[in-house]
């Protein structure tokens, strides 16, 4: 009976509601699309790589060496020597390790020269290993192996011939046109930078910027076959990533490494660095998160006005109300729980306008950002926020429902 009233209070005043409605659920959108992303980006960061104990690099800052060997963004301040990698992989500590290098791309798609072996170990979210959705590995100079992005987006199949380009430029004209790669696999999804990359062999990387004996021959021409890729010498690597038999080596490991006398580098532990950069973005973070209460209680405070102005209409329902015996009290959670109505359509309006930006804009946040936003949007955490927009709610209506109480207190002792 009490629900029934408030509803039917509601319809009465549909006008001024449904616009308090609407803010309210525009507001509440946009406060859970962005702790909904927030949450998906650092789960997108966190699942990138997993089961590496060390990524090691030139000298630079931790966060820096993260972002370029695994995320694929920015650029390595120097290169480190293959004799370096060589001594640290020979350590009977060492369980495995695998080189990258970096420099070019495809298309705006960052280029890895790596090993095969990298395909075995490399593992991301809760060690799942890399598979192939079509072909397999590289075994020559000239094979390339394409992220699943990569291949969707500009079309390409097993046996498509590409062209890399110096740089990470989306246009190059450094194009390494004289020796085109021909795809032999393609990598099923994993929604991580592996999917917005392109592999090739550490041999093909160091052909194609060395004096290659036939670097002065035509595209059309014989590439090096797999007996004249011995012949190409690897001098400097990017960085490398390694695993160590015993994870309690992992700190003495990591020391050694700096205190390398042969050149300077830099170790360092991934979910360390990945701490240190949502330290960085946590401003960024707060900054969006506030705009979003902010916009919260701008609507809060415009269902408390619609609630406050609507009073003075409503005196001839006040009254007939007090005429069939409701007391202040019943008055003021009357409009206690007309605001909670309002806050519950706009709720689940909100979560809908959610869902359907998600379910149009997905796979461009993929294509274009990297970002995989999943489409349950909820959770813990937005469960706690759901009950916080109640609660504010509530207590966004309490101005006009002390105003109704004490109005009614003070006729009631008049009379």
């Amino acid at each position: 009976m009490f629900l029934k009233l408030a509803i039917n209070s509601l319809i009465d005043r549909k006008g001024a509601v449904s616009l308090s409605v609407v803010a309210m659920a525009i507001s509440i959108a946009i406060l859970l699309g962005v702790e909904h992303i927030r949450q998906e980006v650092k789960q997108n960061f966190s699942s990138t790589v997993s089961g590496v104990d060390l990524i090691v690099g030139a000298r630079t800052s931790n966060v820096n060496l993260l972002l370029y060997s695994v995320f694929r963004i920015g650029a390595p301040t120097n290169n480190i020597s293959w004799k370096s990698f060589k001594n640290f992989a020979a350590d009977p500590r060492v369980d495995w390790a695998v080189p990258i290098s970096l420099g070019d791309s495809h298309k705006g798609h960052g280029v890895v020269g790596t090993v095969p072996n990298y395909f075995d170990h490399f593992s991301y979210g809760k060690n799942n290993h890399l598979a192939f959705y079509e072909g397999a590995v590289f075994t020559e100079a000239f094979e390339v192996v394409l992220g699943f992005e990569v291949a969707s987006r500009e079309g390409y199949g097993i046996g498509d011939t590409i062209v890399l380009a110096h740089g990470m430029s989306e246009v190059s004209f450094a194009l390494h046109d004289k020796y085109p790669f021909t795809v032999v696999g393609v990598l099923e999804p994993t929604a991580t930078p592996v999917d917005r990359t392109v592999y090739i062999s550490l041999a093909g990387m160091e052909a194609i910027h060395s004096d290659w004996p036939n670097k002065s021959t035509s595209a059309t021409d014989s590439l090096p076959n797999q007996e004249k890729l011995g012949q190409v010498k690897v001098e400097q690597i990017t960085a490398f990533m390694l695993k160590l038999k015993n994870r309690l080596s992992t700190f003495k490991f990591q020391n050694e490494v700096k205190n390398y006398h042969e050149e300077p580098l830099t170790a360092i532990l991934p979910g360390v660095a990945l701490s240190e950069l949502w330290g960085f973005t946590a401003l960024i973070e707060n900054s969006f998160f506030l705009v979003s209460i902010f916009v919260f209680t701008s609507a809060c405070v415009g269902m408390s006005a619609m609630l406050f102005s609507s009073i003075r209409d409503r005196t001839r329902e006040m009254k007939l109300l007090r005429i069939v015996g409701a007391s202040p009290s019943v008055l003021f959670f009357l409009i206690e729980v007309e605001a909670l109505l309002i806050a519950l359509v706009g709720i689940f309006l909100g979560l809908g306008f959610v869902f359907i930006l998600i379910f149009f804009f997905q796979d461009y946040l993929l294509i274009e950002y990297g970002i995989s936003v999943g489409k349950n949007i909820l959770s813990q955490s937005v469960g706690k926020m759901l009950f916080a927009i109640l609660i504010m709610s509530f207590l966004s209506a309490l101005v006009p429902s002390f105003y109704v109480y004490r109005k009614n207190i003070s006729l009631q002792q008049t009379q």
